[in-house]
């Protein structure tokens, strides 16, 4: 039986979610909130908030023993990039895009 969780939209950039992201893929549930909660960084805390969630999706609506949950499948997608301008030298124009990701985290109870 598996839980999934999605956050869209979030205000950080998928190359740095998955850095975070790929250290509790195929974990426990109880090491990757471990893992998640010592970390300095905001994709950590986002990620955690997710993580949480899948884990309340499957502990609430099927059923499962939390402490049999694993992480099956954790994924950063890049979600809508918002472009801004800003002066650069000479006269030109510069672009600072601001990019944004889509969290998805599945969890599923090992029998």
């Amino acid at each position: 039986m598996e839980a999934r969780a999605i956050a869209k939209t979030l205000r950080v950039s998928p190359i740095k979610a998955r850095l975070v992201v790929d250290l509790i893929r195929g974990k426990n549930v109880s090491d990757a909130l471990v893992i998640l909660t010592n970390m300095n960084k905001k994709p950590a805390r986002l990620t955690k908030k997710v993580l949480d969630s899948a884990i309340a999706n499957a502990v609430n609506n099927l059923g499962a023993d939390q402490n049999t949950l694993y992480v099956k499948e954790a994924r950063v997608d890049a979600g809508p990039v918002m472009k801004r301008g800003m002066f650069d030298s000479r006269g030109h124009i510069g672009h600072k895009d601001k990019r944004t990701s889509h969290i998805v985290i599945t969890v599923a109870s090992r029998d």
